[in-house]
């Protein structure tokens, strides 16, 4: 967990104190990185330096070795495994355990909140409408979640991995438009703010669609759908989720082996075991056909601005601002480069405050990146296509794997010009910068 508190009250005392961060860093024999570093919480100084620091600011060492120490430095991690009816969910939750277990993580499980309640008597059959089972299932999933949060934080541990049984937005695939809108309003929330509050979200394909031979509702006695129902259904849960920063479907194209062993590969590539590696390839495609994407249910379109930062020149340091509708949350980026398609990359959640707070440091020869991307499904692919005000006649295409040499399959719709995973050029870094 990054230390926002100590970050924000060095801050605090720099800008009192009518310092910048390079004179800062002057003043007490650290570079202006470090101080950096310190302000956004990535990184704390050592003993000596607290002394230097308290000296410069007239405070006393004890007070500021007790801000430094004062947030428990576990890092807690939120994912959701989702899926269609028969999808190997159980099983996989026995899978997780087992391995990032062994990995060193201390993992929650928050149960499935749709067979806890149907089970127990309340269900969309006995509640006086759909829409109001819906509101008291999304309602308990989420306090539910706050819990474990809660008992998390509480933990003398360093890596907690809370990972849902189904996520909010599951619930989405079950209501008509109207009543998704009145459960947002009755939980005074939005769609973006409920999807992406995950750090990341893994949907198993149901047996319905390409395993049809091991579809059964035997094992689950909340589950009542037939093989073409389950795969309605996952498309529609599919379609829910679209949209997420880190969304991945795992299909039936493997024995259920080999499926459970995917599901960990792209959890572990997530957490970054052994190191947070990203392979990303991107293709310059035909400006797209933009409302043929906005007709799609397995596309959402996502407003974007992202920000550079001043940085050094072996990082990339961003910021973003993503979401829709004046609905929008907020990140930071730092990203390194290992070679040609494998980069490390650190990524953290903002507040609106800290994120208006980090802009103060925007690297001026950079315009801001502004841009529409729609976020496509297909063929159990997660596609992000960037359409850029400043072109009309061409966009960019984009997809992560786990294997770089994992086969890509387009739709037809989508025309290819060339790839250019390795063309500086085309990087948004490059895109932004201010040409004299």
């Amino acid at each position: 967990m990054n230390d926002y508190d100590f970050g924000n009250y060095i801050y605090k005392l720099r800008t009192k104190a009518g310092l910048s961060q390079s004179e800062l860093a002057a003043r007490i024999g650290v570079t202006n990185k470090a101080v950096s570093k310190w302000e956004v919480g990535i990184a704390k100084p050592g003993v000596d330096t607290i002394r230097k620091l308290a000296a410069l600011f007239c405070v006393s060492v004890d007070e500021l070795l007790n801000k430094r120490e004062h947030v428990k430095t576990v890092e807690i991690t939120k994912i959701v495994i989702t899926g269609g009816p028969c999808a190997g969910k159980s099983t996989a939750m026995s899978w997780v355990q087992n391995a990032f277990t062994q990995m060193g993580y201390t993992v929650l499980f928050v149960p499935e909140t749709a067979t806890e309640l149907i089970t127990g008597g309340v269900a969309p059959w006995t509640c006086g409408t759909n829409g109001e089972y819906q509101k008291c299932q999304l309602r308990l999933q989420l306090d539910k979640e706050k819990v474990f949060e809660q008992a998390a934080n509480t933990m003398d541990l360093n890596n907690v991995l809370i990972v849902c049984d189904r996520g909010a937005l599951d619930n989405k695939a079950y209501m008509n438009d109207l009543e998704f809108a009145q459960a947002l309003e009755y939980l005074k929330t939005n769609e973006i703010e409920l999807r992406d509050h995950y750090d990341a979200v893994f949907h198993l394909v149901t047996a319905a669609k390409g395993a049809e031979e091991y579809y059964t509702t035997a094992n689950n006695t909340a589950r009542t759908e037939t093989v073409e129902e389950a795969a309605v259904l996952d498309d529609k849960l599919i379609s829910a989720w679209t949209g997420h920063p880190h969304f991945r479907v795992i299909d039936n194209t493997t024995n259920f082996e080999d499926k459970m062993k995917r599901l960990i590969a792209e959890i572990s590539s997530f957490l970054g075991e052994p190191e947070p590696f990203e392979i990303e390839r991107k293709f310059l495609i035909e400006y797209p056909d933009i409302k043929w994407l906005d007709s799609l249910t397995n596309c959402q379109r996502i407003e974007i601005i992202q920000t550079y930062l001043k940085s050094d020149s072996d990082e990339e340091v961003r910021v973003r601002q993503r979401g829709f509708d004046g609905h929008y949350i907020y990140f930071q980026t730092i990203k390194r480069k290992v070679s040609e398609t494998k980069r490390v990359e650190i990524e953290r959640r903002l507040s609106e405050s800290e994120y208006i707070r980090l802009l103060m440091n925007v690297d001026t020869t950079r315009r801001q990146i502004r841009k529409d991307r729609y976020c496509l499904t297909y063929e159990n692919q997660y596609f992000e296509i960037d359409v850029y005000p400043f072109w009309n006649d061409k966009a960019i295409a984009e997809i992560e794997l786990s294997d770089e040499n994992a086969e890509i399959k387009f739709p037809k719709q989508i025309k290819v010009i060339k790839e250019v995973t390795d063309d500086e050029s085309y990087k948004n870094a490059s895109l932004a910068i201010i040409k004299g």
